[in-house]
């Protein structure tokens, strides 16, 4: 039982309007804006209107309203379902409501609570399928901005989708049985082969994975889509990595994955976690490869969550190569890498017109040989570096690029946990930067990006790098445990 302060006052309700009379009373933008909601319907829609301003004139014309031109009186109620009352004035719209309740219609007096025998929620429209957002009246405007929110996340292809179900319910309810297995039918049509067609706007190929989904009785074909969770910020997940998650029989996330983002999935799918993690058993690449395949094989959805992007230092290549190897079918949501998130914490262009005009992305790891890699010349020729993993190679990488010949005073930028709330930027240069390793206030994981255009970054945001404290051994071990 829910308590006092979780119950609604109104009970959300959908009416039967097609082929209905529906009135709106008024001349002006109240009585526009229902004439506008109600075109989402096939409702017989009567505007009582004697001057109607330009705006809904306008509107008025270029759609299939009967329009009445005269006062309103009682009897224009006649065989109204529905009436909304927005002629702008509290009592000639009271009045109204006054009437359409005597004739037992349901009324609506515009920005009067209490003379509303229904409330007009904020509209998602995917004909057929529809969500409505109420606030009972406290909050229009939350409601309008929650709509939005669902309106981005909803794909447009969620109507055509429902009405191609409706035209296979009737086989549904023939050949498929009843309970469990009419369930995984409808499961997997809604999130299976049909939807991807749907959502590609191949119809033919979407009746006909719908047709072979009424024919198969084996197992459903399993999916991997190798996603990219982002930096950290949740608000920076794409729509389509949300979309996926909702979707997925099965998450498989890395360590750096937010717990809220993994929130994200079906209540009842699979979560698996590993990433590495200080004293847990992680699983190898290897075992991930193998997991994913399994996974799929057994004709699960698979979300495999990456921090950042997931074919930047995701080791994305692998898992494609297992997956394709396996004849799984997978796919790319990429996500936003953590350059880009540092870059954009600092107010700091990667490219400089002028200045440089190429952008390297590294882990530095690649600094133990005795040749010097690319990038390190590109470096010196004016590019900028993003160095990834960036505290446990500082001195290394600070080290070939000055040998290299770059400017000891070449401007440094240092992110921790970049674009999420606990965020710390720092700023420098580059003979700076090896003191980097020895800092113990540092826990998270550290994007290093270097070069001319780092300049141009806002400072005001940042503390040098000279303010450091040093560590201890064993703290500098635990944060090289947790950055790998």
């Amino acid at each position: 039982m829910s308590s006092e302060t979780e119950r609604l006052s109104v009970f959300p309700a959908f009416f039967r309007v097609r082929g209905k009379r529906v009135l709106i009373i008024g001349n002006g933008d109240e009585a526009y804006a229902k004439a506008r909601l109600l075109r989402n319907t096939d409702a017989c829609i009567v505007a009582c209107t004697q001057q109607p301003e330009p705006d809904y004139a306008a509107f008025l014309a270029s759609q299939p309203i009967e329009i009445v031109r005269e006062d309103f009186h009682a009897a224009m109620l006649e065989n109204a379902v529905m009436v909304f009352a927005a002629t702008g004035e509290a009592a000639q719209d009271q009045a109204i409501v006054a009437a359409a309740r005597a004739a037992r219609i349901p009324a609506n007096a515009v920005d009067q609570p209490e003379f509303c025998d229904f409330l007009t929620p904020a509209l998602v429209n995917r004909a057929p399928v529809a969500v409505a957002i109420g606030t009972e009246g406290a909050g229009p405007v939350l409601g309008q901005m929650i709509r939005a929110r669902i309106d981005m996340m909803l794909s447009p292809s969620i109507g055509p989708l429902a009405r191609l179900a409706t035209q296979y319910r009737q086989a549904a309810d023939v050949l498929v049985p009843r309970g469990a297995s009419r369930r995984l039918f409808w499961r997997r049509f809604f999130t299976g082969a049909v939807a991807d067609r749907v959502e590609a706007n191949d119809m033919p190929a979407a009746r006909r994975a719908a047709d072979d989904l009424l024919a198969v009785t084996g197992e459903a074909e399993g999916k991997v889509w190798l996603v990219g969770a982002g930096p950290g910020a949740v608000d920076l997940l794409t729509l389509r990595a949300q979309r996926v998650l909702m979707e997925a029989d099965a998450i498989v996330y890395d360590a750096l994955v937010p717990q809220e983002i993994v929130d994200m999935g079906r209540r009842d799918a699979e979560r698996l976690s590993v990433g590495k993690r200080k004293n847990c058993h992680s699983k190898s690449q290897d075992e991930i490869n193998r997991l994913l395949v399994d996974l799929g094989r057994q004709g699960k959805r698979v979300a495999r969550l990456k921090s950042g992007d997931p074919l930047v230092y995701g080791r994305a290549g692998e898992e494609m190569a297992a997956l394709r190897g396996a004849g799984i079918p997978y796919e790319i949501v990429p996500g936003i890498t953590s350059a880009f998130a540092a870059a954009a914490d600092f107010d700091l262009p990667l490219t400089l017109r002028g200045v440089a005009s190429s952008l390297v992305f590294t882990t530095g790891h690649d600094l133990t040989g005795d040749v010097l890699p690319d990038w390190a010349s590109l470096a010196v020729s004016g590019a900028t570096i993003a160095v990834y993993m960036g505290r446990t190679v500082a001195a290394s990488v600070a080290g070939r690029l000055m040998d290299a010949g770059l400017a000891r005073e070449t401007t440094v930028a240092v992110v921790e946990n970049a674009s999420r709330a606990d965020r710390r930027l720092f700023h420098g240069v580059l003979r700076e930067l090896p003191a980097l390793e020895t800092r113990d206030d540092l826990a998270g994981p550290v994007m290093v990006i270097i070069g001319e255009a780092v300049a141009g970054a806002n400072f005001d945001k940042s503390e040098p790098l000279s303010a450091r404290r040093v560590a201890t051994p064993g703290a500098v071990r635990k944060h090289m445990e947790t950055e790998l």
